[in-house]
């Protein structure tokens, strides 16, 4: 798909109708502008949900880690779409992507007691693949969401387009530095994760339309903020003629500090994604923006699907929210109850169906 500096204009057309009144947000979500992927070519769809579960099934949900807000956005859709249609959901969260084997323990803890659909934000689709294969043939529904799946079997998936929210930001970039020479050093986020590297490809894609963008250096990394940290001092000090720092939120929120601490004013930050941190720093002028997927969305529809999957419904194959460049002119027209959790919500790992 190939997108021109003009892809914030048209970003901002399709996200239009996932806009809404804040104050119906929280319950009443839809209809929400997504993307059916399921067939040859994207199709818009207006998706629309159940209004109410025919029984209270139970859902496990599988999460790399609950380190940041953009998990704790999709626990809110998943926790609050349950509630709504009177499901049961139990969550469990894996502690980070080198943890691969206690998310592989943790799929068997969910077959072994019996739930009747799994919602899994993979750690690695490779590493998952032949859990999900063990749950196709026990019939138990499988849906991914937020970190793309592309071969395993599922019966429905929901992310947005990684190259696409990519691309989006180095378009946005090309755009801001007008032309000036620009050394970009990418900090995509975990190897093999599959989302790190579809951001980078879409980066990438925006650095080839755009000759004064040069990408200097790119290095993987875990979302601790350790470990992200750690990479941006590194990248600080391997490439002291950089002027851009571009990737995932974890590293921004360790990049503002340590921009302050070597006082390089001259360096810019730009986020793949979202997370309340990246809200709040673009609110106070120390980011350029990020591309929102709208995790919020992505739990709710999760859990839809599981359950309509679960009813013998027809469903989509794969939904695709439609991204959008959030920047200090675009932030008024976003809904950002379909991007993040309220400021007070905690994560919940336990949704009971309502009684009988």
């Amino acid at each position: 798909m190939k997108l021109k500096n003009t892809i914030g204009a048209a970003l901002l057309g399709a996200m239009a109708v996932l806009l809404g009144a804040g104050a119906q947000a929280q319950e009443r979500w839809w209809p929400a502008a997504v993307k059916d992927m399921s067939g040859k070519a994207p199709v818009a769809l207006q998706y629309q949900p159940g209004e109410k579960a025919t029984k209270p099934w139970r859902i496990c949900a599988l999460f790399p880690h609950m380190k940041d807000t953009i998990w704790l956005a999709v626990n809110y859709g998943i926790v609050e779409e349950a509630r709504r249609q009177g499901v049961a959901v139990t969550i469990y969260q894996a502690g980070g992507y080198e943890n691969l084997p206690r998310q592989l323990s943790q799929f068997d803890d969910c077959m072994a007691a019996g739930f009747d659909a799994l919602v899994v934000g993979a750690i690695s689709e490779a590493g998952l693949a032949r859990k999900f294969r063990e749950a196709e043939k026990a019939g138990k529904p499988v849906i991914a969401v937020l970190n793309p799946v592309d071969k395993a079997p599922t019966a429905s998936k929901v992310f947005a387009d990684n190259v696409v929210m990519g691309e989006s930001t180095g378009s946005f970039l090309a755009q801001h530095v007008a032309g000036k020479q620009t050394n970009i050093v990418a900090l995509p986020g975990p190897a093999g994760s599959g989302w790190a590297e579809q951001f980078a490809q879409g980066l990438k894609k925006a650095v080839a339309a755009n000759k004064h963008l040069r990408l200097v250096d790119e290095k993987f990394g875990d979302t601790g903020v350790a470990v992200q940290l750690r990479l941006v001092q590194n990248a600080l000090q391997a490439n002291p003629d950089l002027n851009v720092l571009w990737g995932n939120a974890t590293m921004i929120e360790g990049a503002i500090g340590a921009l302050r601490e070597a006082n390089r004013k001259d360096v810019l930050l730009i986020a793949e994604y979202e997370n309340q941190a990246m809200l709040d720093a673009l609110k106070s002028g120390q980011i350029l923006g990020f591309a929102t997927q709208y995790p919020v969305l992505q739990g709710r529809i999760a859990v839809d699907l599981a359950i309509k999957a679960l009813q013998k419904e027809k469903v989509p194959s794969f939904v695709a929210p439609v991204p959008a460049m959030v920047t200090t002119s675009t932030l008024p027209s976003i809904n950002t109850s379909l991007v993040l959790a309220p400021a007070s919500f905690q994560a919940v790992y336990s949704v009971a169906a309502p009684a009988k």
